[in-house]
């Protein structure tokens, strides 16, 4: 063997995917990023992605939880929390007590959630109060078409969907911006100081309304919510409404080689999560998928992967297969499971190349991005996969023809980020970062390869079907 031969044998080198996949394998991906980019434009928030992946569930003979009182291999599983988390099992050939094979993603994104008082009106103008939500760059927020989701309760218990913004004939929203001939004092801020969070004020409305009121365009809002869904200002105590960007997922370049849209952290792990367990067929373990929420602020919550949720479910799991579950038992099962928590990490971005250590930092268009720990800094916050695992796992993707690549989150001392893995580690099985390298992440448009895509849905299928 030539020394160049045996030089790239013994390196580590990336894999532009578009240089290893077939023709057919192409298509495929071009199908899946269709269906992928239609996921996006109807789940911009966590209870809708959770209606859109019960639909899902149901299409491939999933059934609720509840309706069986025993579970068998083959069968198909799936539990709701709260109208915000899903957690889906297919029912393994093997003892449970052998452990599950799970992938874990989040639902939820950055974004700017309404504030419980919002409604006001100033200077010939209603506007919406709101509280961003994660972490964002303020800026980037404003002179945007947004829309309106969400749901409110009525004082007679009526539980109304908002959905504003969306459709072509809806009115969108906006913060508005300072025009930049009046902007000096602004500009000479630093970049997170430019907007303030109480100046992410949403436009709503100026058409006054009535004779005899004291704010008439706050009242033209107020009677336009009352005639079109019976709401009352202090309806909004009760409300989870939230503000994402209004427009739709695209293709990006010429090629159409990317997609771009909102909330691709971490809705693009958790679409693929979803096709990898629905089209996981006959598994030997008992394959589960498990969306949550909250983890954009720290997984807090009950509806959040530190809430017993996923535990209870996986108890009732062993209680319907063996006829009971005591404390051993539910042990053994955690303890031999394994997870991947399928979240994005950051792609190298050509334009700030000085905050990646590019030997290990994931790139767009080389696949699925396995990493093996996160944290900030000294690895604050991390959950770290030992080899043994990590060695599992890269020869389950080699086995299967998945193109992956290593990664980190940025250089040592540029910042950091987590994940749910840390949760997951908490219950003493094994778990590491597995997903998609995304660029411009936490902004309103985000950016991902479609090849990294597809990787990352075959990525979770095949650790579905050979761990």
């Amino acid at each position: 063997m030539k020394d160049e031969e045996l030089f790239e044998k013994l390196s580590y080198t990336r894999k532009n995917v578009y240089d290893v996949i077939s023709k057919k394998e192409k298509s495929e991906m071009l199908d899946l990023c269709d269906e992928y980019r239609e996921f996006l434009d109807m789940g911009k928030t966590e209870r809708e992605c959770v209606d859109l992946a019960v639909k899902m569930a149901k299409k491939a003979g999933f059934k609720p939880l509840d309706d069986f009182k025993t579970l068998k291999a083959g069968d198909k599983v799936y539990r709701i929390n709260r109208g915000k988390n899903i957690f889906m099992a297919i029912i393994g050939t093997e003892d449970i007590e052998n452990g599950l094979n799970i992938c874990g993603a989040h639902i939820d994104s950055p974004r700017l959630d309404l504030k419980q008082n919002p409604l006001y009106e100033q200077d010939g103008m209603a506007l919406f109060k709101t509280h961003y939500y994660g972490g964002i760059k303020k800026y980037q927020w404003t002179a945007l078409p947004l829309s309106m989701h969400g749901v409110i309760f009525t004082k007679t218990g009526e539980k109304v969907v908002i959905n504003i913004g969306e459709k072509p004939d809806d009115p969108v929203f906006c913060i508005t911006d300072l025009l930049p001939h009046l902007a000096q004092s602004q500009m000479t801020k630093k970049m997170s100081e430019g907007v303030a969070g109480e100046n992410l004020n949403i436009l709503i409305g100026g058409m006054p309304t009535g004779k005899d009121v004291k704010e008439r365009i706050k009242f033209g809002i107020l009677k336009l919510l009352n005639e079109k869904y019976g709401i009352c200002e202090p309806d909004f105590l009760n409300a989870e409404i939230e503000i994402v960007p209004a427009f739709a997922a695209r293709d990006v370049g010429l090629d159409r080689s990317f997609v771009g849209a909102y909330g691709q952290d971490d809705r693009v792990c958790a679409f693929t999560t979803l096709k990898g367990i629905i089209d996981t067929k006959k598994p030997k373990k008992t394959a589960v998928a498990i969306l949550v929420d909250k983890e954009e602020i720290g997984s807090f919550g009950n509806t959040g992967m530190k809430s017993a949720f996923f535990e209870m479910s996986v108890a009732e799991l062993i209680e319907k297969i063996k006829g009971s579950c005591d404390m051993t038992v539910y042990n053994r099962v955690m303890s031999n499971s394994a997870c991947l928590s399928s979240d994005v990490n950051a792609a190298v971005d050509p334009t700030y190349e000085s905050v990646y250590e590019k030997n290990n930092s994931a790139y767009a268009g080389c696949g699925m991005c396995i990493v093996k720990y996160t944290g900030a800094r000294g690895k604050s916050s991390s959950s770290d996969a030992n080899a043994e695992f990590m060695y599992k796992v890269e020869k389950i993707m080699d086995d299967n023809n998945v193109v992956w690549q290593s990664g980190e989150l940025g250089k040592v001392d540029e910042g950091g980020g987590g994940t749910i893995a840390q949760y997951v580690a908490n219950l003493n099985m094994d778990v590491v970062d597995c997903g998609v390298p995304v660029l411009s992440m936490h902004a309103p448009f985000e950016v991902t390869a479609k090849t990294d895509v597809y990787m990352a849905y075959r990525a979770y299928k095949a650790f579905y079907k050979d761990r």
